[in-house]
């Protein structure tokens, strides 16, 4: 039997510390048909092109002009991916040698698994989950399941969910052929549960493996644009909600949310946060209602 291919795209943004030592943890990846692509999606100034070309010749590195955002910079990689399968990747993640095996051992037991992804720990909490599987909160939006839980093997088995998030996502070439390419409209932040939700309605699984293992430092670029990342939340959650006819509780309940968060924000002087969060409902305001 064929070993399918699979394409593992990684971006890029001045993470370059980072991003070798995702590579590094790559090479020790019990899976031999295997491609990298590292996509530098806006042009970083701190050595990362070099230091890839140099420490991983054999890794393809895309430079993208301009930031293209999550969407963006990875539908750049799919284009020109050579994968019977692509497995998104963050820049901060190390990963299990078994992780890529057992989520295409998994996909490929069965015609309609569209998408699978692993358990997710915190870098520097190694037993602790960031993300067991997602589920959809349609009064509220989206549930990482497991967050800050110990692994007490509480979520062990293979099991169909609603989400995998983007921070390590394998998909099928074809399912992408059906649905299309991640939708740059979102740019950053739920590009990946409007990803799934469009598999799911396609006919699609979306399924957790346990089996397969990383580890995440949530150190990414975002943490360090506290506006930016409040505002693409924000407004991004109610584009999520318009595309799946969430229905009049959801925004009620999304007006409270705002509401506390804003509250929260002032007491605790999250000024950046605030504006974010505010430019990001008016946005969808001024882009989708008016």
């Amino acid at each position: 039997m064929t070993t399918p291919k699979v394409s593992v795209i990684i971006l890029n943004w001045n993470g370059k510390d980072d991003t070798l030592e995702c590579l590094k943890s790559l090479e020790s990846v019990a899976y031999s048909n295997l491609e990298v692509i590292v996509v530098d999606n806006g042009g970083s100034t701190d050595g990362s092109q070099e230091a890839v070309r140099r420490q991983f010749p054999s890794v393809i590195l895309m430079e993208v002009s301009g930031n293209r955002g999550f969407a963006g910079g990875n539908n750049v990689a799919i284009a020109k991916a050579s994968g019977d399968y692509y497995f998104l990747l963050n820049n901060d993640t190390v990963v299990d040698k078994n992780v890529i095996a057992e989520l295409v051992r998994v996909a490929e037991s069965d015609k309609t698994v569209g998408i699978a992804g692993p358990k997710m720990y915190f870098y520097d909490r190694k037993n602790v989950f960031w993300f067991a599987g997602g589920f959809m909160q349609k009064h509220y939006g989206t549930l990482h399941r497991g967050y800050n839980e110990e692994d007490h093997e509480q979520y062990d088995k293979i099991e169909d969910v609603d989400l995998i998030s983007g921070c390590a996502l394998l998909i099928k070439r074809g399912v992408v052929e059906k649905i299309g390419l991640l939708d740059e409209e979102f740019f950053l932040y739920y590009e990946d549960a409007d990803w799934c939700l469009r598999a799911k309605k396609a006919g699609y699984r979306v399924v957790y493996v346990p089996g397969a293992k990383i580890w995440h430092k949530c150190s990414g670029t975002t943490n360090k644009d506290r506006e930016s990342a409040s505002f693409h939340t924000e407004k991004n959650i109610l584009l999520l909600a318009r595309k799946n006819n969430f229905g009049l509780l959801f925004y009620l309940l999304d007006a409270m949310h705002l509401a506390k968060f804003l509250a929260t924000c002032l007491l605790q002087r999250r000024f950046k946060d605030m504006k974010g969060a505010l430019r990001g409902k008016l946005w969808y305001i001024r882009n989708k209602v008016l």
